[in-house]
C-alpha cells in the first residue's frame, strides 16, 4: 500500500485506472481478465511506470509470460506512449482500505482479495467468510480464536494478534471476523483498515490540522481490525498515535484484532510499550498449510471451477505447491484456463506439463549478498559492521546468523562465506554454524538489546524475507 505523498510526480485518478482496466478486459477477453486480473492485482502508476502487483512468484511468472505485451499496449494507450509496465510480487496484495471511512489520501491502487463467496457491504467492499476458511493443524488455533472473538467481542482474546507469512490466510480471518461481527451485531461500529491507511489518515489530519476529528473517529468504535500492523515498524510518531488509540479502546473493553507477518517480539523497531500491549492478549501464528490441508484447499477450490480436473492432478498440485494458499490458487487457475481453451479433462500428466515451467521459474536463487541485506535491515546494522572485527553481541550475533543462513540457503563453501564476511577463515564460519545450531537445539531465546527473541521464529522470518525476494 501507499505511503503518504512525498513525490511531485503525477498520479492517475480513479477514472484513468478504470479506463485502463476496461480496455485491458477488451484486449484480453473477459474470461482471462476475470481469472487473472479482476480483484487479484494492485495498480500503482508513478510518472511513466505502471506497476502491477500480484500475489506470488508463481503468478508473477505466469502474468509476465502471457500478459506483458497486451498490458503494455493498453498502458501506452491510456497513460501515454512512454508508459512502461512492471509486474512485481506484492506481499500485501490482499490488504484493503477501510470500509468504514473514506478512501485513504492519495490511495490509487486497485486491490481486492481473491477469495470466493465474499460479502459486499454498502460501499462495494468485499469480505471473505470464515466458513470458507479451510481449517487444519496449521491454523486451528487462530481460526478458533477468530470465532470466539466473533462470539464475544471485547470479552476474550483482546487484543488478538494474528501473524504468519504471505498468503497463509491472515487477511481472510480478519475479513471473516469483520463480516461475522457486522452480521451478528449490526448495532456495533466495526472498523476494518490497514495500518498504512491509518498512517495516511493521521498524516492528512496533521496536514489539515484536524487531529481532534481524527481521534474522535478512531477512538469511538466498538471494534477495530487492523491489517499489516508491521507497517508501523520504525514509524515512531505513528506508533505513538496508534498506541494512544489502542489504550483508549482497550480501556473501554473494545475489541482489537491486528495482523502482521511476524511475532510482536520480532518487530524490532516497534516501541516496547506497543509490543507489550500486543503480547498482553492472544498471539496466534498461522503456519504454512500441511499436506492434508493443502489437499482440502485444492479440492474445495476446484469444486467451484469450470474445469474437469482428476483427483490425481489435484493431489499433484497439493504436493508440489507448498508455500502458501495463493500458489495453490495460481496453479489451479492455470489448469482451469487450459481446460477452457481445450475442453479436455486434466490428468496428472497434463498438469505436470502445464505447471512445470512456472514451477521452475518460481525457484528463488539466494546469494550471500541477499542474506547480508536482509540481516542488516532486520537488525539495524550496516554491512561494514557485519564485516568488521567488532565482537559486541549487537553485531556478532547477527553476523553468526548471517553466516548460518548463508551456508543453509546458498550452499556456498565455508571459505567463500568467511571471505565475504570480512575475510574470515572457514573455521570461523563453521563455529558460527555450530553455535546457532546449539541455540536451536537448546531452545534458548536470544536476547538483543532490550528484547528477547524466539530464535526459531527469528530464523523463519529471515528465511521468509529471503524467499520472497
Amino acid at each position: 500500500m501507499m505511503q503518504p505523498e512525498t513525490s511531485a510526480m503525477a498520479r492517475p485518478n480513479d477514472s484513468s485506472e478504470t479506463t485502463f482496466l476496461h480496455q485491458l478486459e477488451s484486449e484480453i477477453g473477459q474470461r482471462n481478465f476475470d481469472h487473472w486480473f479482476r480483484d487479484k492485482v494492485r495498480l500503482e502508476h508513478d510518472g511513466e511506470l505502471l506497476s502491477i502487483g500480484v500475489g506470488s512468484p508463481f503468478l508473477l511468472s505466469w502474468m509476465q509470460k502471457h500478459f506483458r505485451q497486451p498490458v503494455a499496449d493498453v498502458a501506452q494507450k491510456v497513460f501515454g506512449a512512454t508508459s512502461r509496465v512492471r509486474f512485481q510480487v506484492d506481499a500485501r496484495i490482499s490488504l484493503h482500505s477501510s470500509p468504514e471511512i473514506a478512501k485513504p489520501v492519495n490511495e490509487t491502487r486497485t486491490r481486492v482479495a481473491a477469495t470466493p463467496a465474499h460479502f459486499v457491504d454498502g460501499r462495494g467492499r468485499r469480505f471473505a467468510d470464515l466458513s470458507d476458511f479451510v481449517k487444519g493443524a496449521c491454523n486451528e488455533l487462530p481460526f478458533t480464536a477468530a470465532k470466539q472473538v466473533c462470539d464475544s467481542p471485547g470479552a476474550k482474546f483482546n487484543p488478538l494478534f494474528l501473524y504468519g507469512g504471505v498468503g497463509l490466510g491472515k487477511t481472510h480471518l480478519l475479513e471473516g471476523i469483520y463480516r461475522q461481527l457486522r452480521r451478528r451485531y449490526p448495532a456495533l461500529h466495526v472498523m476494518f483498515l490497514t495500518s498504512e491507511a491509518f498512517t495516511n489518515y493521521f498524516t492528512e489530519a496533521l496536514r489539515q490540522r484536524t487531529l481532534p476529528s481524527f481521534r474522535q473517529r478512531f477512538r469511538n468504535v466498538d471494534a477495530i481490525l487492523v491489517d499489516d500492523v508491521d507497517f508501523l515498524n520504525a514509524k515512531r510518531v505513528i506508533q505513538e498515535e496508534f498506541l494512544h488509540t489502542f489504550k483508549q479502546l482497550e480501556s473501554h473493553g473494545k475489541q482489537i484484532v491486528v495482523t502482521a507477518d511476524r511475532h510482536p517480539r520480532l518487530l524490532s523497531k516497534l516501541s516496547e510499550e506497543l509490543t507489550s500491549r500486543f503480547l498482553s492478549g492472544l498471539v496466534c501464528r498461522i503456519e504454512a498449510p500441511d499436506a492434508e490441508t493443502r489437499q482440502r484447499i485444492v479440492e474445495r477450490r476446484s469444486a467451484r471451477m469450470d474445469a474437469v480436473i482428476t483427483a490425481d492432478a489435484l493431489t499433484f498440485v497439493a504436493q508440489r505447491f507448498c508455500n502458501n494458499v495463493r500458489e495453490l490458487e495460481g496453479a489451479l487457475n492455470c489448469l482451469e484456463t487450459y481446460y477452457q481453451m481445450t475442453r479436455k479433462r486434466i490428468g496428472v500428466t497434463v498438469a505436470r506439463r502445464i505447471l512445470a515451467d512456472l514451477e521452475r521459474d518460481c525457484i528463488r536463487v539466494i546469494h550471500i549478498s541477499d542474506v547480508e541485506q536482509v540481516v542488516c535491515s532486520f537488525f539495524g546494522v550496516s554491512a561494514s559492521e557485519l564485516k568488521s572485527s567488532r565482537r559486541h553481541r549487537s553485531v556478532s550475533r547477527p553476523r553468526m546468523l548471517a553466516m548460518f543462513l548463508a551456508r543453509k540457503l546458498t550452499q556456498a563453501p565455508y571459505s567463500e562465506i568467511g571471505q565475504y564476511f570480512g575475510g574470515r577463515n572457514h573455521s570461523t564460519v563453521m563455529s558460527a554454524q555450530h553455535t546457532v545450531q546449539r541455540w536451536m537445539a537448546d531452545g534458548s531465546p536470544i536476547q538483543f538489546a532490550s528484547q528477547t527473541w524466539p530464535l526459531n521464529e527469528l530464523l523463519e522470518t529471515l528465511e521468509q524475507q529471503l524467499q520472497a525476494g
